[in-house]
């Protein structure tokens, strides 16, 4: 995985108020399928998170804090969202589109939700109390596709948030230094995903989130079977 304790150093050097001798780890959750730089042992709590189509789903947020800002890591389960939204979808009123259960959206719409999971969490992240988005922009991270924005929030701190879908899994990354202060590139290039294992992945197609095709093959293995995932690239081998 990536190195940047150097880089982190150097990033500070000069900023005013910044206390060193923090030192930055890689944290690995295999339950949750990710690594990333934190300065220090992240705090783990629990979460929960109502999708966009009304799912409650349940998660955990990793959070750090040192003198240049506060990071934060919330990972979202939405592996039960087909179940729930299955079932929601038995109360809907008598020949309604979610009770119909067209192919493309799923019943309850449980497919929508999954490939809007990403820009439903930036939308999240952009309609907080007072913030001001300064920037948006489609991104990805070991091929992993997802969105960056940028955030200034009402104390002028600058909050810098990626989102991502991998595994069944919303990622929102968040990093928030206080005005002046540089930006959390440590924190935010960090991120790296995890097989079940517990290995370090890389995919050889961009991976986007949609139930109806297989996941990618991944840098140096062979290409997974069709019924072995639910989430790939357009144009992914079938």
């Amino acid at each position: 995985m990536r190195k940047m304790c150097i880089v982190a150093a150097l990033a500070l050097l000069g900023a005013p108020g910044v206390v060193f001798g923090q030192e930055w780890i890689e944290y690995a959750s295999r339950e949750d399928r990710f690594t990333a730089n934190f300065p220090g042992t992240p705090v783990i709590t629990a979460t929960t998170w109502k999708s966009e189509y009304g799912a409650d789903l349940t998660g955990r947020v990793y959070t750090a804090q040192n003198a240049a800002g506060k990071y934060t890591m919330t990972v979202i389960d939405y592996a039960p969202v087909e179940q729930m939204l299955t079932a929601r979808s038995k109360a809907c009123p008598p020949g309604a589109e979610t009770c119909r259960g067209v192919a493309a959206t799923g019943l309850g719409y449980w497919k929508n939700d999954v490939r809007g999971a990403v820009v439903y969490g930036v939308w999240k992240l952009m309609e907080r109390p007072g913030v001001t988005a300064t920037h948006l922009m489609w991104n990805f991270m070991d091929l992993v596709a997802g969105q960056q924005v940028q955030l200034t929030n009402p104390d002028k701190s600058r909050t810098f948030a990626s989102v991502y879908f991998h595994d069944n899994k919303l990622v929102i990354m968040e990093g928030t230094v206080p005005d002046g202060m540089p930006e959390p590139g440590l924190f935010q290039q960090s991120l790296g995903w995890l097989d079940a294992e517990g290995r370090g992945i890389r995919y050889q197609l961009v991976y986007y989130s949609d139930p109806d095709l297989p996941k990618p093959p991944i840098q140096g293995r062979p290409a997974p079977a069709a019924d072995q995932g639910r989430i790939s690239a357009p144009g992914a081998p079938q």
